[in-house]
């Protein structure tokens, strides 16, 4: 446990030393975030932030190699640099010609399935995954391959974009994730998911120090989207997935509120939020804070995970 802490809090040490010097370096590059004409005004102010500082969460991922290099912390990591990539390519075409479009939905979708579908692939060939899930008690529910592997593939990218939406706000999706990795550092016997998640956690407090409001810096989706791809595998990896909608819980209601807004506006031509994702609603319409939105969904982040550990404990 000593160990595990340690590379921790060095992953930390790092990140909060590096990404100044990343920030530095994207101002110089240019590589800055442009904002859409269609959000608040006290977002227009934040064009110009420095983009993809996502990057320096590599640094994690290269510790928890370095501590462990075993095929599924090697798993761990190529699912992280996957779905970094996508958003790698999404943000360069965001900063470089300012566009705040970046790659299609399709494009993004395309890519997410194939590697999803590679990562499920490699995890039933290698790694000894069942298509079982667990329900209360030992009880499972099983499921053919087919079928596990179809919902999987809609769980892991759906998920990966509801975190995606969720990093919306300087510092919210850190705020939020970090007991969602937390969750998975408490549960798993498993020393690579231990040390993967804490390494994580290290390294986004690191990154919180810049992307807290006012924001020095933006993770973009290379940080985003490499987020919500490992928690997903983690989820699937500890056999967990019953408890998504509530581990999940801030992540989904963001990306429902996308969902439900644009469903509900095409056919009344009315809006059932201010703004979506649903953390631009509280803003606009409570008025509330950047920082206290962040604080209130943090909270909810903590409470959906203390409720999944009683569970995990006792029912499951």
């Amino acid at each position: 446990m000593l160990g595990i802490l340690s590379v921790s809090g060095l992953s930390f040490l790092l990140v909060a030393f590096c990404t100044p010097l990343l920030i530095r370096a994207l101002r110089v590059l240019k590589l800055t975030q442009p904002i859409r004409s269609e959000l608040p005004l006290d977002h227009q102010a934040k064009r110009g932030t420095p983009l993809m500082a996502g990057l320096v969460l590599f640094i994690g991922v290269g510790m928890a190699l370095q501590s462990h290099s075993t095929p599924l912390m090697s798993l761990l990591g190529v699912t992280f640099l996957l779905f970094s990539s996508i958003g790698f390519m999404d943000d360069f075409k965001k900063a470089f010609w300012q566009d705040p479009s970046g790659i299609s939905g399709r494009t993004k979708l395309v890519l997410q399935f194939a590697f999803t579908g590679l990562l499920l692939f490699t995890l039933f060939r290698f790694f000894s995954l069942t298509s079982d899930i667990a329900l209360f008690h030992g009880f499972q529910l099983h499921l053919p391959v087919y079928v596990y592997i179809l919902i999987m593939l809609l769980f892991v990218v759906g998920s990966a974009n509801a975190i995606n939406f969720t990093d919306g706000l300087d510092g919210l999706l850190i705020n939020v994730a970090i007991p969602t990795y937390f969750f998975f550092f408490l549960i798993s016997d498993k020393p690579e998911v231990q040390v993967f998640s804490l390494v994580m956690i290290g390294c986004l407090l690191g990154l919180f120090l810049y992307n807290i409001y006012p924001a020095r810096a933006f993770m973009g989706d290379t940080g985003s989207l490499a987020i919500g791809g490992s928690l997903s595998f983690l989820a699937i990896i500890e056999k967990v997935e019953i408890l998504i909608p509530l581990l999940f819980s801030v992540y989904l209601a963001e990306q429902f509120s996308v969902i439900l807004q644009v469903w509900y506006y095409k056919r009344t031509k009315l809006r059932i939020f201010r703004m979506t994702p649903i953390h631009f609603h509280f803003s606009l319409k409570y008025g509330w804070s950047e920082n206290k939105i962040v604080m209130v969904f943090g909270f909810i982040s903590w409470l959906s995970v203390l409720l999944c550990w009683l569970i995990w404990k006792f029912v499951l």
